[in-house]
């Protein structure tokens, strides 16, 4: 048994039949006991978005808290991993994201308002919140162990998977194929794969970058996400845009392949309900891998912002599954089906890199210059923002501020970040997908244990703000 086979067991087990089961019911349970509140708060949770708390406690605004948020999750998902999906899974992956999207909205909303109401703060105003206290503190003591493990797969998710090596291979492997997609220019081979002069100068300025940032904490993290992260989403939004309304006609088609592939009309090998099953794998998948919805990580950063009022942080942190994969992660999806960029037996960052190039009445290099931009600072953005979810999940583990430990952890990062673009894609992202699978079980329970308390800071929020309005302010 090889180990790439060991790895798709795991993957396996991470997201068998049980996960989608639990991640998909979690979502089915918070959107019935809170009335669709996702889709009935939507236009406020926006207007929350760009409006702060007056005198909340924590660090950071409420806009740094979701720009940090979003700077982990808007990041090679969305490029990288929709293309992935669609490949593994067929376009039918699509509506399955879509869905565990639509459902995983009351989900973050959940995570963002217990991460607030169960958050310590001490003396020195350092917010540590997350799903290792709402459970420790919501579910109760007996249940730390619980906290505690998921603790740990969100370390190592961070170290070794969605925060470090998926992130800085999406960049090398994009900057390769504008720089130098024929490498012709090799600095050193491993085996039977070479690693051209391109990989290697992205992984050290990337390196580098990511060293000069992390130094200066969840502050600096957040003042660099607050820049970054709008322009680089509005940007990415316009090619996108621009791309469909010039490939317009075609959209129907992608449509229906979207829907046929979804429900297995489509199956040529395995049968209808197998080639079901794995498009709803790959996108429910690959939707949790860009989203974050269910993983637990989101509601980190959430803990950090300045805020009385858990509901009000909830809308605020929902926003963030509707920005990344309903709207980007869609436009994604379709831009890659429109152009055909699926069919032409490329991988990972190349396949967004054709749709780009082909998609739009302009020269190839232009498009994939754009995507690769645009997917080197998304995936930038992300590796700070891991850095800090695991950081936090490391300190919980030690039992508080250990400098050295974490220091020593710092490094660790620094270094996978280093050696992440001389890894294997398949490889990457399975361990990847593993740890987030791992990652999400002890969130999705802790969700499940309580959603009554859920449903009753809400109903207590909305009737407070009708009778103050200016509760909302």
């Amino acid at each position: 048994m090889t180990f790439m086979d060991i790895l798709n067991k795991l993957d396996d087990i991470a997201w068998g039949v049980p996960m989608l089961c639990l991640i998909m019911g979690a979502g089915i349970l918070l959107t019935v006991r809170l009335k669709g509140l996702q889709f009935r708060k939507m236009g406020l949770a926006l207007k929350y978005m760009f409006k702060n708390e007056k005198e909340g406690e924590g660090e950071v605004s409420s806009f740094a808290a979701l720009c940090t948020a979003l700077s982990a999750t808007v990041g090679t998902g969305n490029i990288v991993g929709v293309a992935t999906a669609i490949l593994a899974g067929g376009p039918g992956a699509l509506f399955w994201m879509f869905v565990a999207a639509c459902l995983g909205t009351a989900t973050k909303y959940a995570e963002g308002l217990l991460s607030v109401k169960y958050r310590t703060i001490d003396d020195e105003g350092h917010a540590l919140g997350g799903p290792f206290y709402y459970i420790e503190k919501g579910m109760g003591k007996k249940w730390t162990w619980l906290g505690k493990l998921f603790a740990l797969f969100g370390t190592l998710a961070g170290l070794m998977g969605i925060g470090t090596i998926t992130q800085i291979n999406g960049v090398a492997s994009a900057v390769q194929n504008f720089f130098d997609p024929d490498k012709a220019n090799i600095a050193f081979s491993i085996g039977e794969n070479e690693y051209a002069w391109a990989t290697v100068i992205t992984a050290l300025v990337v390196t580098v970058l990511t060293a000069l940032v992390l130094i200066g904490g969840i502050k600096r993290i957040s003042t660099v996400s607050s820049i970054i992260v709008p322009f680089m989403i509005i940007l990415y939004i316009a090619i996108a845009v621009a791309i469909l309304v010039f490939n317009i006609g075609k959209i129907p088609a992608a449509i229906v392949s979207i829907f046929e592939g979804a429900f297995g009309l489509r199956a040529v090998a395995g049968g209808t309900l197998g080639a079901l099953f794995l498009a709803m794998q790959k996108g429910v998948a690959r939707g949790v891998f860009s989203n974050e919805a269910g993983l637990g990580s989101a509601p980190i950063a959430s803990a950090a912002a300045k805020t009385n009022e858990p509901a009000r942080q909830g809308l605020v942190t929902m926003t963030g599954t509707f920005i990344d994969t309903i709207i980007v992660c869609m436009m994604t999806g379709l831009c890659i089906l429109v152009t055909g960029a699926n069919e032409t037996g490329l991988e990972g960052a190349a396949v967004t890199a054709f749709a780009f190039g082909k998609g739009l009445p302009w020269a190839e290099n232009i498009g994939s210059f754009l995507l690769a931009l645009c997917l080197s600072f998304f995936a930038f953005t992300t590796i700070l923002g891991w850095d800090y979810y695991s950081e936090r999940c490391l300190e919980y583990l030690v039992g508080g501020k250990k400098k050295g430990v974490l220091t020593g952890f710092r490094w660790l990062y620094i270094l996978a970040v280093l050696v992440g673009p001389f890894l294997t894609v398949s490889a990457v992202w399975t361990i990847a997908d593993i740890f987030n699978g791992f990652m999400a079980i002890p969130n999705l329970i802790a969700l499940i244990a309580l959603n009554g308390v859920v449903v009753k800071e809400t109903v207590s929020y909305f009737n407070r703000l009708k009778e103050n309005p200016k509760l909302g302010e």
